[in-house]
Order: C-alpha cells, then sequence, then structure tokens
C-alpha cells in the first residue's frame, strides 16, 4: 500500500511466479476524518482481495505520516486526523490475519529506484505537493527504521525563507516544491498560476515561467549538493509528478549541481527517476519482501 495524503495505491503481487497482479488507486475525500478514511481503506482492500483471493503472505506500507516506534501517528499536515491514531492497530483490524510493516514513502521509493537502477548507493528526492525522498547506503535504507526516517524535505536551505507546515522557516518543502513553485511563479506573474499554465508557459519561454522553474532548480540542487557533501551517493535520482511534468527540471538541477560542486569533486550523475509515481509502492512491496520473504520482485 502506498498510503498518502491525497491519494492511495494498492498492488497485490503473487511471489509463486505466476506474475498475478491486481491493483487499485483512489482518492480520499476532502472531508472525511481518520474513521472514515479508514472504512474507505477497508472497503477498497476487501473489493482488491476479491479479485485476488489468495491468502497474503505479508503487506508493506509506504505512508509519509512521522510515527513513533509503536506505530502512532505524531504528524500529518496532510491528514491531521490521523495525529494520535494507532496505525499498526488500524491496519490489524482491517487485515487480521496478515503481517504488516510500515516504513516512510520517501524511504521505501529510494528502495525501488535503487533497485531498478542497480545502484547501492543512490540519493533519491521526489518534487512534489511536498519534498519527499530517501537515501540508500550499501542497498539499505539510511538511517533505517529504527532510526527513523530520511527527512530531506525539511533540511532548512533558507533561513529567510517561506514557513514550512513544520512550523520552521526555509524548509526544501516549503521553497521547492510543486506548490512553493507556483507561489513563485504568481508572484512573478502578477495572478494565480496553475501547474498545466506553468508547464505551457514554460514552453513557450515565459520569463516568469522560465524563473520561477530555475530558482526550484537551483533549490532542489541545494539540497542535492548538501547530502552529497556527507553521502557521497554514486546516483542520484530526482521524481515525483512535478519534476516529472516540468519540462527540463531535472537537466537544470543537474546543471546547478555541477556549477555548486566544489572544486576537486567529481559531481554524482543527476538523472530522472524511472518509476515514476509507482516508487513508494513499488517500495512498500519490497518492504514486504524484505520483512516477510513474500515478494520477489515489485516491478513488473
Amino acid at each position: 500500500m502506498d498510503v498518502g495524503g491525497t491519494k492511495v495505491a494498492l498492488r497485490v503481487h503473487d511471489h509463486t511466479g505466476s506474475g498475478g497482479t491486481a491493483e487499485d488507486t483512489f482518492l480520499w475525500s476532502a472531508s472525511s476524518d481518520a474513521a472514515g478514511d479508514l472504512e474507505l481503506l477497508a472497503e477498497r482492500i476487501r473489493a482488491l482481495l476479491r479479485r485476488h483471493p489468495s491468502p497474503l503472505g505479508g503487506v508493506g506500507v509506504a505512508v509519509p505520516a512521522v510515527c513513533d516506534a509503536g506505530g502512532t501517528v505524531l504528524t500529518w499536515p496532510g491528514r491531521p486526523s490521523w495525529v494520535g491514531l494507532d496505525l499498526r492497530a488500524a491496519l490489524a483490524g482491517i487485515l487480521p490475519d496478515t503481517p504488516v510493516a510500515c516504513a516512510d514513502d520517501g524511504d521505501l521509493a529510494a528502495l525501488a529506484e535503487a533497485r531498478e537502477a542497480d545502484c547501492a548507493n543512490l540519493l533519491y528526492l521526489g518534487v512534489g505537493t511536498g519534498i519527499g525522498g530517501g537515501l540508500v547506503f550499501a542497498g539499505r535504507s539510511w538511517p533505517g527504521p529504527a532510526r527513523g526516517s530520511f527527512e530531506i524535505g525539511h533540511l532548512v536551505i533558507d533561513r529567510a525563507g517561506p514557513r514550512c507546515d513544520c512550523g520552521r522557516r526555509g524548509c526544501a518543502q516549503a521553497v521547492a516544491s510543486g506548490p512553493a513553485t507556483l507561489r513563485r511563479a504568481a508572484e512573478l506573474r502578477g495572478r494565480e498560476v496553475t501547474f498545466p499554465d506553468l508547464v505551457e508557459a514554460a514552453g513557450a519561454g515565459a520569463a516568469w515561467a522560465v524563473t520561477a522553474l530555475e530558482e526550484n532548480a537551483a533549490a532542489v540542487a541545494r539540497v542535492v549538493v548538501g547530502v552529497c557533501e556527507l553521502a557521497h551517493p554514486d546516483l542520484v535520482l530526482v521524481g515525483g509528478g512535478f519534476a516529472a511534468g516540468a519540462p527540463g527540471l531535472v537537466d537544470a538541477v543537474a546543471a546547478h549541481v555541477k556549477e555548486l560542486t566544489r572544486p576537486g569533486v567529481a559531481p554524482p550523475p543527476v538523472r530522472p527517476a524511472v518509476l515514476g509515481g509507482r516508487s513508494s509502492l513499488y517500495g512498500a512491496l519490497l518492504l514486504a519482501e524484505e520483512t516477510f520473504g513474500t515478494v520477489r520482485r515489485a516491478a513488473g
């Protein structure tokens, strides 16, 4: 399961080698609370399992919420009514006979992208509604589930920058996410900007759109270079819905990374992520494989 703030993706994968799969994607109701969300989640899971009736060996769950070691949601700006929810207990109520493992969606996306790229040391950034991502070191998530998630979106890159939903100013998420870039574009244009507006205007060379995307790329590059100074990944992949749809954004990030890299240090290659919006979902399947030994391959 990839349980997002607005959308949920489900996939059942047959690990026996027959290749059988079943999938479902749905949106949360904007007005629903945690109880309503869980009721809808249970309904969609049961409907999916009716299409794939074999017993489940285990379930991996990707979630952007910050949870404590016991699985209780501590913060989740995308679904604030979930704060205080015992997520593991809630999922056990939906799937009482199935072991469940949960992890951060960015960490799991990085694992899936690293597997797909066959790269054991990789930095992944997802630029979308927020900034997420993960670091894979020697083939495993760093710092690891027992030590917390890799919250790259909350690196402070501009102490005078806009306020983040975490309460601080200048987090990468507040500066370089999709909504942050649209707000910057609207200020430059002088009126509201939608994502299709931005894409169309950037393609036509409109100065306000080009500038907004260039500033986004420069901000993402600052994040990349800061992490690379510490972790030295072999490859950097940039994904997420905003990055995938914004023309030339990943190439611009790569160019800024090269400019910011210190003399004598080789910049890592920066490329588009390959799994698109499915990286966290495939990462959740990898989590099930590693935890329960039930899935052979996420993609496919």
